[in-house]
């Protein structure tokens, strides 16, 4: 949660000068964060003072729909206010970081919603939860690329002049194939596959059946439709990977395919940026988010794309955030807030 110098708790920071909120919208959950706008700058992430964290379900208003979305992340704010023992009124800023917002349009009616919420002058920022996924693991500093790996998946990049691009996080049925959802629908189609004699036999098929606590592979079908929710098709990513670690040809297949997905993104955002150079070979951060991209034992998904990405770039700095985007959320929020009191001191 935070570590506080010369033995201060965040309550000291809060006062008077109120809160900061930042939010991380998710497919499969949402997390809020809330720090003292008047904290020092952090000199190291353990050093982020963070007054209380919330956690709700999804705000992707893609995967749950716009009115469950916007209910989920009015939630997830009020508790991290109430147990931070303050309320709306001592809210600064907020940074909403959320899945789904992928056009001004997206960014312009949420801005909408929010200020409805918050008496007061306080701020908002409304942007792609990989803004703050990369700020994250930048301590506030938006520059280089970030690559999110969850539930769907993302490549963000910025310039330090501010120029930014995004390549896939379009959602499933658009192909986010080498995201959580992607490998295990693709899974499941290898074992259907498998079933009506379409495709190679798999292990998939006795591993998965196993999981889902089903008998033959022709009740995947009711299972999938039955709630087609991508954070449930995702949860299966762990089976993909024991699989293909126990050696099945099928399940390295798919974690092969998705590791050169994953890279292909993140190569698409660095060139069209040119962060590394005229001559690609310049150095630049690359933030590492979200569960596919976790470390496994023995099938190392990370690795893999970090390999594939430096043979193109060897300049690639991976960096793997100590702190959750929600932090680099609230830290963008922070850093705007900062600036604005500056600019009203005339400093």
């Amino acid at each position: 949660m935070g570590g506080y110098e010369n033995g201060d708790s965040p309550a000291a920071f809060a006062g008077e000068d109120g809160v900061i909120l930042g939010v991380d919208g998710g497919t499969t959950n949402t997390v809020c964060v809330c720090l003292p706008a008047a904290m020092p700058p952090p000199e190291s992430p353990a050093a982020v003072p963070v007054l209380a964290r919330a956690v709700a379900g999804s705000s992707n208003r893609n995967s749950v729909g716009e009115s469950a979305a916007l209910e989920t992340l009015e939630q997830v704010m009020t508790q991290a206010l109430a147990m931070a023992n303050t309320d709306r009124s001592a809210v600064r800023a907020v940074c909403l970081a959320v899945s789904g917002v992928n056009h001004p349009s997206d960014q312009q009616r949420m801005l909408e919603w929010i200020r409805d919420l918050f008496p007061g002058n306080a701020k908002f920022y409304v942007e792609n939860d990989s803004v703050a996924a990369l700020a994250s693991g930048t301590m506030g500093k938006l520059h280089g690329c970030v690559l999110i790996a969850g539930t769907g998946s993302i490549a963000y990049g910025v310039t330090e002049d501010g120029k930014v691009a995004r390549a896939a996080g379009a959602g499933p049925v658009l192909g986010d194939w080498g995201s959580g959802y992607g490998i295990a629908a693709q899974a499941l189609t290898a074992v259907i596959k498998a079933y009506d004699g379409r495709g190679p036999q798999t292990s998939l098929t006795q591993d998965i059946l196993k999981k889902l606590e089903l008998s033959s592979p022709d009740e995947i079908i009711g299972w999938t439709y039955t709630d087609p929710s991508w954070a449930r098709i995702a949860a299966l990513v762990p089976v993909v990977v024991s699989s293909a670690e126990d050696g099945d040809e099928v399940a390295n297949k798919i974690l092969h395919d998705s590791v050169q997905e994953l890279a292909d993104t993140v190569i698409a955002v660095v060139r069209r940026l040119r962060l590394c150079g005229e001559d690609e070979k310049d150095k630049f951060p690359l933030v590492l988010v979200g569960g596919v991209l976790e470390g496994n034992k023995k099938w190392d998904i990370c690795g893999e794309v970090i390999k594939c990405i430096s043979k193109v770039f060897p300049g690639t700095n991976p960096i793997w955030p100590e702190v959750e985007p929600a932090i680099g959320a609230a830290l963008l929020a922070w850093s705007h807030h900062r600036k604005g009191l500056k600019l009203e001191n005339g400093s």
